[in-house]
């Protein structure tokens, strides 16, 4: 059975490549997928799920206790006010990496202050997409002992 990586994105990333593409870029969280499927090794799997809802968010990182290998989270505007997602990420065993698109310190001070942070094992912020892909990078390096 292969390990799988969970890539879990919040609110409003679903209208990637549409809203703020100043901010965000134009490509899309298909173009993530996409990018990110096409470095994995073998016996190595992605699943990227989105959500606008802070529970599903949860419900998933639950489910990734018995199903990941690893969490890669770009939480969205959740990142700076989810004490729940801060929570469910410490009851998940695996490594966590927390990216994000634009670079968070250059912008509004409500975005300085990261929850998942006091959690993640790596932040990655200001790659555009590609931080996705180094974040699935090393999470697929760790599954593999490399």
């Amino acid at each position: 059975m292969p390990a799988t990586i969970f890539v879990l994105n919040g609110p409003n990333l679903n209208l990637l490549g549409k809203r703020q593409p100043e901010i965000y870029g134009a490509e899309t969280l298909e173009d993530v997928e996409r990018r990110c499927r096409a470095g994995l090794p073998e016996g190595v799997d992605l699943r990227l799920l989105q959500s606008n809802h802070e529970g599903q968010l949860i419900d998933w990182i639950h489910e990734a206790r018995d199903a990941a290998a690893g969490i890669v989270i770009n939480p969205g505007a959740f990142t700076h006010t989810s004490i729940a997602i801060l929570d469910a990420l410490n009851a998940y065993d695996g490594p966590v990496i927390e990216v994000h698109i634009s670079n968070v310190h250059k912008r509004e001070s409500f975005r300085h202050h990261s929850y998942v942070s006091l959690r993640a094992d790596g932040v990655i912020a200001g790659l555009g997409i590609e931080g996705y892909e180094a974040a699935v990078r090393r999470i697929a390096g760790l599954v593999a002992g490399t």
